[in-house]
């Protein structure tokens, strides 16, 4: 079970080079149910998730590179790309802090697992997190790759000051 709330993020945090980061590239083969395939940095991953905003099942396989190839060329919409920065935070949580590229180049999001539904019910994120964007399909990576950035508040406002 996947446990998270997600958050914009109105701008970078400073040092973010500190932090580890990883390279993803994601596209999806199915948007209901989910059915997703990523490769993050050298690594290739084969994803199902359930129904579900705060939480919702998930399972991940490894995935061999020939069949991430594979699979790439029978997606659907736009490839999603990120640079993930893997944030400490608070009770041995985790920020995973997502820079978008590509056509979602301006977008900025966080993301937070959490072990339960208290604890996700508990949680006071940071004072640099904007608003919370958990519920809004929006925001989903699925509903993201589906390209249209115009859609998302953010990077209209982003592609206007360009």
């Amino acid at each position: 079970m996947e446990i998270e709330r997600k958050f914009v993020i109105p701008a970078l945090p400073e040092n973010l080079d500190q932090y580890p980061c990883d390279q993803i590239v994601q596209a999806y083969i199915c948007r209901s149910p989910v059915i997703r395939i990523r490769r993050k940095n050298d690594q290739f991953i084969l994803t199902v998730k359930g129904e579900g905003m705060l939480a919702r099942e998930e399972t991940e396989l490894p995935l061999p590179e020939e069949s991430y190839q594979s699979l790439l060329t029978k997606t659907e919409g736009s490839t999603i790309r990120k640079r993930r920065y893997r944030i400490p935070e608070q009770n041995g949580l985790t920020i995973e802090l997502d820079v978008f590229e590509g056509d979602y180049d301006g977008l900025i999001m966080a993301e937070v697992e959490f072990p339960d539904l208290e604890s996700a019910d508990k949680y006071l994120p940071p004072s640099w997190f904007g608003r919370e964007v958990t519920t809004d399909p929006r925001y989903f990576n699925s509903s993201l790759s589906e390209n249209q950035p115009d859609l998302i508040p953010e990077i209209s406002s982003h592609k206007f000051k360009k």
